[in-house]
């Protein structure tokens, strides 16, 4: 399967219009636009489509799905991933297929593939933010510094990207936050822990805090408890707890959302990030409930002589199912990107 796409029609050019492809991937969802950039003006998102990775068997082919669906003459894929460009492939342990960046842009006839990581992207794309969006879950309406700007998220991994102001310009930087080691903060996260590593020595944060790891926290409390598990997935399991369907996985989401607080806390302290936290990826917005009432917050300020610092900076839950793209188009059209864009990549 291939499919050539050619350069951008010098009619659109003339009139100072850019048009590309913007798109967020990760484990679960692939979200795709057509960017149009008219000069001096503001971004428009056409034709957002949704895609399911697992129903495809490479990215490429979701890319050339769009490609054809969305008519024009376009070359440029602006690419926000989670993972790490290393001699032209990308790493990542969540994604369902591998990629190669360039074998897939010399398969899509591109003239250019620039990857961006996927959390990096939502930094770029938090400006854009309407608030009136989004739910406080701690701290003032706004904040009282300027500073750095944490964007944290559970999806199929956990992704971090830290937005730094300086003078002229505001540096995103991507994190491999989701791989640190979990640090319990309870005595029942010990017991958890002590569980997981008898099967691995090192246990990073996201394997508890993702779609993967609210199943593994499922497990492990229906082992502690004796229990045999009888929920197989993230959304059965968070839908089980928020409608009382299940004490175990009520438990388990408990402690999910708790130990989000406690890393998010320390994110915050380890970034300085004054100026407010924004909460991202797939999960969250679907437990918003449940996540306003759990020990989310009184954890987030559980930091010893560090809570009064804590108690001022705004964490919000934002659910903006385009962030993504419009943060990737963003970064692209800053300039950051080069001859050696397309092996630019971080993340969990």
């Amino acid at each position: 399967m291939s499919h050539t796409a050619s350069q951008i029609g010098t009619g659109a050019a003339a009139q100072g219009v850019r048009r590309f492809i913007a798109a967020d991937v990760g484990g679960t969802h692939a979200r795709l636009a057509v960017v149009s950039a008219p000069a001096g003006a503001p971004l428009k998102v056409e034709q957002f489509r949704k895609y399911a990775c697992a129903e495809y068997p490479s990215l490429a082919a979701i890319l050339h799905d769009f490609l054809a669906a969305a008519g024009g003459r376009i070359d440029e894929v602006a690419l926000a991933c989670a993972g790490y460009a290393v001699a032209g492939r990308l790493i990542n342990s969540n994604l369902p297929w591998p990629v190669s960046i360039d074998e897939m842009r010399a398969e899509l006839g591109l003239r250019r593939l620039a990857l961006v990581n996927d959390f990096e992207a939502v930094a770029y794309g938090v400006p854009g933010i309407d608030r009136s969006g989004t739910v406080l879950l701690s701290g003032p309406a706004e904040a009282p510094a300027a500073g750095p700007v944490l964007v944290v998220g559970p999806g199929t991994g956990l992704g971090a990207a830290v937005r730094i102001p300086a003078p002229g310009c505001t540096v995103v930087l991507p994190t491999e936050a989701g791989q640190t080691g979990f640090a319990p903060g309870t005595d029942l996260e010990i017991e958890i822990l002590r569980l997981l590593r008898r099967s691995a020595g090192h246990v990073p944060v996201e394997q508890l805090l993702s779609g993967p790891g609210l199943v593994n926290l499922y497990g492990a409390l229906c082992q502690l408890r004796g229990a045999a598990p009888v929920l197989r997935a993230p959304a059965a399991i968070s839908d089980a707890a928020v409608n009382g369907r299940d004490d175990l996985a009520r438990e388990s989401l408990e402690v999910f959302c708790g130990l989000l607080g406690g890393v998010v806390g320390d994110f915050v302290l380890l970034y300085r990030a004054q100026a407010g936290v924004y909460l991202a990826g797939g999960i969250l917005p679907q437990i918003q409930s449940f996540l306003l009432r759990s020990s989310f917050k009184a954890r987030f300020l559980d930091k010893g002589q560090m809570r009064p610092v804590l108690e001022r900076v705004p964490v919000r839950l934002i659910d903006h199912g385009q962030i993504g793209v419009i943060g990737a188009a963003g970064w692209y059209l800053d300039g950051t990107t080069g001859s050696g864009a397309g092996e630019r990549a971080g993340g969990h």
